[in-house]
């Protein structure tokens, strides 16, 4: 999906965040970042795809505190943020998600068995007076704005990948 996006929104990198802790999970069973870190770099494995945590580094967990420190950062770089179908379901739950899409444009991927009910998620009520056609021209949309896109959808689940090898945690190379 990254590699596709990047294609299709002529993107020069794609960023993965990788998270300390995600504000709407539970801190139980949480895998160590260090192996988070080491198995998103190892399902990546492609030069132009940057795998971070740099939420951790920035000292911020919320996206809507993320975005403006990256965009202070690197004042250089446009970001568009990437979310899967399924995200946008519960997107109305995010804190300040509204200053999210205020912040960068953002790209819905479309994802099975989610892409139809996101449409009618509670924040697409307030985001669907945003919405764009086409990804054509992202980069000077005004904000907010979003756009719902099918790069072809991948039904795998990271959910489901974890469940299947509950340890696989302790199998991460740290240390790269």
């Amino acid at each position: 999906m990254s590699l596709a996006a990047m294609q299709r929104f002529h993107l020069d990198e794609i960023w993965w965040l990788v998270s300390p802790q995600n504000p709407l999970k539970p801190t139980s069973g949480m895998a160590p970042i260090a192996a988070r870190l080491a198995s998103a770099r190892a399902i990546a494995n492609h030069p132009r795809i940057r795998v971070t945590a740099i939420e951790q580094e920035l000292g911020t967990q919320r996206t809507a505190d993320t975005i403006p420190a990256l965009k202070a950062r690197f004042p250089q770089a446009r970001f568009l943020w990437l979310m899967g179908a399924d995200n946008l379901l519960t997107f109305h739950r995010w804190a300040d998600w509204r200053s999210i899409a205020r912040e960068v444009p953002i790209v819905v991927l479309a994802r099975p068995d989610y892409t139809g009910r996101s449409r009618f998620s509670p924040a697409m009520g307030w985001l669907r007076h945003f919405r764009r056609n086409s990804p054509a021209q992202w980069r000077s949309w005004p904000l907010p704005a979003i756009v719902i896109v099918n790069l072809g959808n991948d039904s795998r689940s990271a959910t489901a990948i974890r469940n299947r090898t509950p340890d696989w945690a302790t199998h991460q190379d740290t240390e790269a």
